[in-house]
């Protein structure tokens, strides 16, 4: 038996690149037979900027990014598991790194984790045990990231209104020896559901086991055929 989980996902209290609310999104993937949601909210300059949180205090700040995954839990109640991530970016960085493993500890004990630098970040995860993604490496706009500081790659981005380069993003994961490799369908909107996932050949229901599964190998992507909707 598989489990299949959305790795990539934003809601719009948090999000606000994204229109769906956690509700919503509930709602679009009941019956698409996933069993847990990784919610990867975006936490970056926008975020805070767009909720007028500029100058509030980093406390402030991940209360309001936090709300997201409470609210999702919230929605799903006992239909999904839901499991706390985070869409990462740098000040005056183009790239966006998925995170795998955080804590509510490990986000308020830092600082603002958005002024470090990619390798000084995935440094501190790493030694907290994290897993640093780079998100659609291929996509335009973005820097393809030293192998090196990374754990792996997004070799499947769902998001319709975007060409990520996937069979680009694979082939490079294959090139630096990278077996931790990912899809998600990128949920922003109702277009964008159950696009993409992870098949599990257990359920994951806490951190550290989605940690354990995806360090592993022992899993399989999702990949579908991508709705474009918009040509980029």
């Amino acid at each position: 038996m598989e489990y299949l989980y959305e790795m990539h996902a934003h809601t719009v209290e948090v999000s606000v690149c994204a229109v769906a609310t956690a509700e919503e999104m509930i709602e679009y993937y009941e019956g698409k037979g996933y069993t847990g949601i990784v919610s990867t909210n975006h936490l970056n300059n926008s975020t805070f900027k767009q909720a007028g949180l500029s100058d509030v205090s980093w406390d402030e700040k991940i209360d309001h990014f936090l709300k997201g995954y409470e609210l999702l839990k919230k929605a799903a109640g006992d239909k999904y598991n839901v499991i706390l991530g985070m869409e990462i970016n740098f000040y005056n960085h183009p790239n966006d790194y998925l995170v795998y493993g955080i804590t509510e500890d490990f986000l308020r004990s830092h600082g603002d984790l958005m002024a470090m630098r990619p390798k000084q970040f995935a440094k501190l995860a790493h030694e907290n045990g994290l897993l640093v993604i780079q998100a659609h490496p291929f996509r335009r706009g973005m820097v393809v990231e030293d192998w090196k500081i990374l754990d792996g790659y997004e070799i499947f981005n769902g998001n319709p209104r975007h060409h990520s380069g996937n069979e680009t993003a694979e082939h490079w994961a294959k090139i630096h020896g990278k077996t931790i490799v990912t899809s998600g369908s990128d949920f922003h909107e109702i277009d964008d559901a159950a696009i993409g996932g992870i098949y599990f050949k257990k359920p994951v229901k806490t951190n550290e086991e989605l940690l354990e599964e995806l360090r592993s190998g022992n899993y399989r992507l999702k990949i579908t055929d991508i709705p474009y909707t918009r040509p980029e």
